[in-house]
């Protein structure tokens, strides 16, 4: 396999609060009243953003809002409202306070070159073969997953996936897929391609651990499993 490495973040690992939607304003010739909207939360936020921890990396995780709150606080701001809603779907009937998002995986998927693509429902079933899928030595292949949100937009959505052989550590790949809000419909997403090893000594069973989690350290999977690798 291609060893330990960092995917490239396809969005933001940065946690979405108001203010960061209100830094990025839409074109639509409102730039003044964003502005005036963006240093008001400002004022609110300061006294509270000098007792926050900073991160190793220098980020500071900004305060987790409720996104139905988010929603209502310019509610009078036809423009805003329209954009957030647009941006964050019209999920306002579906939104009941919630302050932690969470995050329900509903299959992971095996895509490999010259394979029928594998889908397995999750939780996996209690009568599913410990052997979730069996790949050629020397293959390409992607793990695929389809998850939804629900309450609040999930910031720094990361995974960690840790291989072992006859119990050694073998490989370790992690990657960033970003930050994603409520809607109505699944995300799918494909983690980083990886490529199996060759050789007698590749060959076998394999066992596995696939953990995602958020910028606030909240685990939303921690899935075990295993699969085989041959040579056909």
């Amino acid at each position: 396999m291609d060893g330990e490495r960092r995917a490239e973040a396809g969005s933001s690992s940065a946690t979405i609060t108001l203010r960061g939607v209100l830094e990025a304003p839409p074109e639509s010739g409102d730039g003044a009243l964003v502005g005036e909207k963006k240093a008001e939360i400002d004022e609110e936020e300061v006294d509270g953003e000098e007792d926050e921890e900073v991160g190793a990396d220098g980020f500071v995780p900004g305060p987790l809002i409720p996104l139905k709150e988010q929603l209502e606080k310019d509610k009078d701001d036809e423009s805003l409202r329209r954009w957030k809603e647009n941006l964050l779907g019209c999920l306002e009937g579906e939104l009941n306070g919630q302050m932690e998002p969470e995050v329900i995986f509903h299959s992971i998927g095996i895509v490999s070159e010259g394979c029928a693509e594998i889908i397995i429902p999750l939780p996996v079933a209690e009568n599913q073969s410990h052997v979730l899928f069996t790949l050629k030595e020397g293959s390409q292949y992607r793990l695929k997953l389809t998850f939804s949100v629900k309450h609040n937009i999930v910031s720094g959505l990361n995974y960690l996936n840790t291989v072992w052989k006859k119990g050694r550590q073998v490989d370790q790949s992690k990657g960033m897929l970003g930050a994603f809000a409520p809607q109505f419909d699944p995300y799918e997403h494909s983690l980083e391609e990886e490529t199996t090893p060759s050789g007698s000594l590749a060959r076998g069973i394999y066992s596995a651990k696939l953990k995602f989690e958020d910028d606030d350290k909240r685990c939303h999977l921690e899935l075990g499993y295993s699969f085989e690798i041959n040579n056909r």
